[in-house]
């Protein structure tokens, strides 16, 4: 299926589940953006896989978490592919550490560039989605907001701001026919999951009712079907994919 004309820009799209999410939404006919903060190589690989897939995309380095920066990314994709259908910020950090010695600058960086970062792509995307009177912005949260975790204080409420970010979104650009999600994930089978030792990854497994990590084809797949038109009355919704473990 060939959107023709329809864009997606994906925010830390160099690796894991944002890289993931970029190739998924190619597949399904999307020209891509892919946003970068540091790895230029990997964001140009990933550029070129999607080629392959027959459909358009180039990359833009920045720093989501700085205003100007995202202004500047939303700007170019809208310059080169006429607007932004489909808006997925991925880009995130972590800065774990206890809170009796969490660092002042650990917590507000990772804030800066988690939730601030969304907010600051969602407040540029919105007079441009607003004028199409149509347009997909989707959240990447994580299960931690929903339940807690120790030692991520900062990761944790950032990401517990994002789920109160989209809910805002949400009411006000819907009578544009915008929709806002959040998709939340849960343990996903990743480079950083592959090296813990198996006492924790035993522990994790306990908890999940389909005894076994997710992957990233898992989001990037529920990011595709928000981003679709199956899901045009789905919005201010937070879903999680994380095998049964946060339900409720």
């Amino acid at each position: 299926m060939n959107r023709l004309g329809q864009c997606a820009v994906v925010t830390g799209a160099s690796r894991g589940i944002g890289k993931d999410t970029a190739l998924a939404l190619a597949r399904a006919g999307y020209d891509v953006v892919i946003n970068y903060v540091s790895n230029e190589a990997a964001a140009k690989e990933v550029v070129a896989q999607i080629e392959a897939t027959g459909v358009k995309s180039f990359s833009v380095q920045a720093d989501t978490g700085v205003f100007a920066d995202a202004e500047r990314l939303i700007k170019t994709a809208v310059e080169v592919f006429g607007g932004v259908q489909v808006l997925v910020n991925n880009a995130g950090i972590t800065k774990d550490g206890l809170i009796a010695r969490m660092k002042e600058e650990d917590f507000d960086q990772v804030i800066r560039t988690n939730l601030k970062g969304t907010f600051n792509c969602i407040k540029h995307v919105t007079s441009v989605m607003m004028k199409q009177r149509a347009g997909r912005i989707i959240n990447l949260t994580s299960v931690v907001a929903l339940l807690g975790n120790a030692g991520q204080s900062n990761y944790v409420a950032s990401k517990a701001g994002i789920i109160g970010l989209t809910k805002s979104i949400a009411r006000e650009l819907g009578s544009r026919g915008i929709t806002c999600n959040a998709v939340a994930p849960g343990f996903i089978d990743t480079d950083m999951t592959k090296e813990l030792p198996e006492t924790v990854t035993e522990t994790m497994l306990s908890q999940i009712p389909l005894k076994r990590f997710g992957t990233t084809a898992d989001v990037a797949n529920l990011v595709v079907f928000l981003a679709s038109e199956q899901a045009s009355y789905i919005t201010g919704q937070t879903i999680s994919v994380d095998g049964g473990m946060t339900m409720y």
